[in-house]
């Protein structure tokens, strides 16, 4: 796969992701954890959230993994997986054994973090019958002070050019229903939304990865 080619926007760049990237890619993932919003607080545990939502990605398929660097750190990733079904085998084998020790599972989950850790512990909620033709899915976060600024978009079509290079056809998200910001941006990027039988507080949205400068038609 040819090296992405960086799209500087302001005084940040696009760039792969490297490991010194780490503690600024987890610091970003908890202050946009909660709905798009700021997570401290909200669990007990800061690197909760992360070792979720960032670092599976990180430690299994750095190679679809991006930052936005604005000149001193990582500001926004963008990260993800080309094979859904591989990616959960390979959390399950790899990555939850380095983890498990900090975050013991409770019998009843009742709070935030107990509700957190055991979707942790159950990354098979990630496959579902109706996403089967999105393969590939994905994660992008960035700090608020560089929103609506052209970045967001830079980043996923760093991803999706990434993606297609790989062979991958179609790629998916989760996000949470509420966060509406988020939905506006997803949509004006031609995600569509994935019909799942039992989606419970999130919705599912889905595109090609195809040229990242056009929004596409759903795949039929």
């Amino acid at each position: 796969m040819k090296k992405p080619t960086v799209r500087p926007r302001g005084h940040a760049v696009i760039r792969p992701y490297r490991s010194d990237d780490l503690s600024a890619v987890y610091d970003v993932c908890l202050r946009t954890a909660h709905e798009g919003g700021d997570a401290r607080g909200i669990y007990q545990q800061p690197d909760l959230m992360p070792d979720i939502f960032a670092g599976p990605y990180l430690h299994l398929e750095p190679h679809l993994a991006f930052v936005l660097d604005d000149g001193e750190r990582a500001v926004g990733y963008v990260i993800g997986t080309a094979d859904t079904v591989a990616f959960v085998r390979a959390y399950r084998r790899q990555w939850l054994p380095t983890i498990s020790d900090r975050y013991p599972r409770a019998r009843t989950p009742t709070t935030p973090d107990e509700q957190m850790i055991e979707l942790m512990y159950t990354p098979e909620r990630l496959v579902l019958p109706e996403l089967a033709d999105h393969p590939a899915h994905l994660h992008i976060d960035l700090l608020p002070q560089y929103q609506r600024a052209g970045h967001g978009r830079a980043l996923m079509g760093t991803l999706l050019d990434a993606l297609r290079e790989a062979g991958v056809p179609r790629v998916h998200l989760g996000m949470v229903t509420a966060n509406q910001s988020a939905r506006l941006f997803y949509d004006r990027l031609g995600f569509h939304e994935l019909p799942v039988a039992d989606p419970g507080p999130v919705t599912y949205l889905g595109r090609s990865t195809g040229s990242s400068g056009e929004p596409l038609s759903p795949a039929r």
